[in-house]
């Protein structure tokens, strides 16, 4: 419910970020993924009774400004470690889900000590050595919401997703998430050959991997390879799941989410 959280600008890092904020406690750093935030759903609620829950939107997302120097990944990485750093959050617990797991991976890798915890929810960012990264601009931005889940008719909150409603400007929003995540993670197409060879430098971090055995977006050997490459780290499969656990298997998300943060 929108009650539950508020939309905040604040300067930092050279610019105005926009916040979504919502609950009380111990800060919990929640990273987006490619098409943006995608509203305020159950998971969001549950861990709110008890933590602080910052989602940044990611500049250039939903008419926010770009921030031009930004030219890849490893640099979005850089720039949100120093958010963390300027807002004097670290060492702060982080979720990123897809390509916003793939950020929480390059900020470990960058400095692993600015995170307490980590979790990343199917990630892009490393090559599947089986199968492939969906392509995502060959179709639609609601056909690509559409692939993600198994079964959008047993999938409660599906239609909450972005706002449900196929409004111009959540069309606009789409496009204008898709142009700069196609800026910064075209070529190689969303993978970085170097971050699992980072990734082995990361030492005693807590981190917890989360996947759906079916996910037709990044394939699971990716997450084994994150799971190989981060010394340490948990590799949680769920069944009959694609690539949003935290709507397809949201019981099992939030006991995984709430045993590992705790």
């Amino acid at each position: 419910m929108a009650s539950e959280w508020r939309t905040e600008k604040i300067p930092v890092a050279g610019t105005e970020l926009t916040f979504i904020r919502g609950g009380s406690g111990r800060p919990l750093l929640v990273l987006h993924e490619e098409l943006g935030h995608p509203g305020w759903l159950r998971w969001h609620s549950e861990l709110a009774r008890d933590r602080e829950i910052l989602i940044p939107i990611q500049p250039g997302f939903a008419g926010t400004p770009r921030v031009d120097w930004i030219a890849n990944i490893r640099d979005l990485a850089g720039f949100y470690g120093r958010v963390a750093r300027e807002m004097k959050l670290t060492p702060v617990d982080v979720i990123g889900f897809s390509t916003g797991g793939w950020i929480a991976a390059e900020m470990a890798a960058q400095n692993f000590q600015q995170f307490r915890r980590m979790v990343l929810v199917a990630p892009v960012g490393i090559r599947p050595p089986s199968g492939e990264i969906m392509d995502i601009f060959t179709v639609t931005a609601r056909a690509y919401l559409a692939a993600t889940v198994l079964d959008q008719n047993n999938t409660p909150e599906f239609a909450r997703l972005y706002g449900g409603e196929r409004t111009p400007e959540q069309f606009e929003a789409f496009e204008d998430a898709r142009a700069e995540i196609a800026r910064l993670a075209w070529e190689p197409y969303f993978f970085s050959p170097s971050l699992p060879h980072l990734l082995e430098g990361v030492a005693g971090l807590p981190t917890l991997i989360i996947w759906g055995r079916q996910d037709p977006v990044v394939p699971l050997s990716a997450g084994e390879v994150y799971n190989k490459s981060i010394a340490g780290s948990k590799l949680a499969v769920l069944d009959r799941c694609g690539h949003r656990p935290e709507i397809e298997k949201t019981d099992e998300f939030i006991k995984l989410l709430r045993d590992f943060l705790a």
